[in-house]
C-alpha cells in the first residue's frame, strides 16, 4: 500500500506568496495621524471667569490709550472777582501794545496792604516804588519782575471810595476777592496767591507786606539763581513765643498743645515760592489754616 496515497490527488496551487486578506482591490484611503482629543464641553465658572478677564483687559486697554492720547490741562486756579487795575489801565486803547492776558514774568511781588495804610503806601512810591504807570511798566521791563498792591474788598462806602479815587491816580493795585480784615490774613494770603496764579504766570511769587523796602534789582538777581528743585521756598525761618493770653493779639488757643515757643516756622512779611509750589498751595484743602508763617 503506498505511503503517500494522497500525492496525485490535491489540486494544484499557485506558487507566487499569498497576500493578507486586508489588501483588496479598491484604492486604499490615506490613515489619520493620531491626535488628542481635546474636550470641548468646558465647566461653565472657567468660562465665566475668562469673559470676565477679557472685558477687564479690553476696558483697561481702552482707558491707557485714551489718557496717553487726552491732553494734559493747564492748571487754572480762580479766585473769584480779582482784578489788576494796572493792565486794565493798560489794555484800553492803544496803550495796551503788546499786553498779553497772561504775561510770562521771571517773578510777581504782591505787596499786602490795607485800608488804613494809605501812608505806608504813599512812602514806598516816595522810595523804591514807581509812583506812576509808565514808571511800573518799565520797572516790569527791566527786571522781569511785576509788582502791585494787593488789597481785599470792604463793606465800608466811604473807604471803598477813597481806595478808588487812589486806584484811579496810580493804577497799581490787584484787588482780590476777599473780606480786608486782620482775621482773614492768611486767607488773603491764599487768595492772592491764587488770583496771582490766574492772572499772571511767573517762575515765582514773591508776598511782601508794606512795611518792606525792597531792592528791585537784587530781587530779580536772587530769583534768576538756577534751582534743582521745582518746589522751592526762599524766605527767613524764626522761633517766637507762644502768646497764651486771651487778651492779646496773637492769642493761642492750642498753645497748652505747642509749649512756650513756636516750633521753627517761615517768617510771614516776605517770602518766595515758586510756581509749582503756588500751585500746590492753590489746590490744597485750606479750611484749617489758621496762621499762614506757622
Amino acid at each position: 500500500m503506498p505511503l503517500f496515497s494522497n500525492t496525485h490527488t490535491h489540486t494544484h496551487r499557485s506558487s507566487s506568496p499569498s497576500l493578507p486578506t486586508s489588501y483588496t482591490s479598491k484604492p486604499l484611503k490615506p490613515q489619520k495621524p493620531n491626535s488628542t482629543l481635546v474636550p470641548t464641553n468646558l465647566p461653565l465658572p472657567i468660562l465665566v471667569f475668562s469673559l470676565l478677564c477679557f472685558i477687564f483687559g479690553l476696558v483697561g486697554t481702552i482707558l491707557a490709550v485714551s489718557a496717553l492720547r487726552r491732553p494734559r490741562p493747564v492748571p487754572v486756579f480762580r479766585c473769584g472777582r480779582s482784578e489788576d487795575t494796572f493792565r486794565a489801565f493798560y489794555s484800553k486803547g492803544d496803550n495796551g501794545g503788546g499786553l498779553v492776558e497772561r504775561p510770562k514774568l521771571l517773578g510777581f511781588v504782591g505787596i499786602h496792604t490795607g485800608f488804613g495804610s494809605s501812608d505806608r503806601r504813599l512812602a514806598l512810591r516816595e522810595t523804591w516804588f514807581p509812583s506812576d504807570p509808565d514808571g511800573l511798566l518799565r520797572l516790569e521791563q527791566a527786571t522781569g519782575i511785576a509788582f502791585r498792591f494787593v488789597i481785599g474788598r470792604s463793606k465800608n462806602a466811604k473807604k471803598t471810595a477813597e481806595l478808588h479815587k487812589e486806584m484811579e491816580k496810580y493804577k497799581d493795585f490787584m484787588v482780590i476777592d476777599v473780606e480786608e480784615d486782620n482775621l482773614n490774613l492768611p486767607y488773603k494770603s491764599l487768595a492772592f496767591f491764587k488770583a496771582a496764579f490766574e492772572l499772571f504766570e511767573a517762575d515765582y511769587y514773591v508776598k511782601v507786606d508794606d512795611v518792606i523796602y525792597l531792592r528791585p534789582d537784587r530781587l530779580a538777581i536772587l530769583l534768576a539763581k538756577e534751582r534743582p528743585h521745582p518746589l522751592t521756598y526762599i524766605g527767613c525761618m524764626k522761633k517766637g513765643p507762644v502768646i497764651t493770653d486771651p487778651k492779646m493779639k496773637w492769642y493761642e488757643k492750642s498753645g497748652h498743645l505747642i509749649g512756650n515757643e513756636y516750633f521753627l516756622h517761615a517768617y510771614g512779611p516776605i517770602y518766595v515760592l515758586s510756581a509749582e509750589a503756588v500751585a500746590s498751595l492753590a489746590a490744597a484743602r485750606n479750611s484749617s489754616l489758621q496762621f499762614e508763617d506757622v
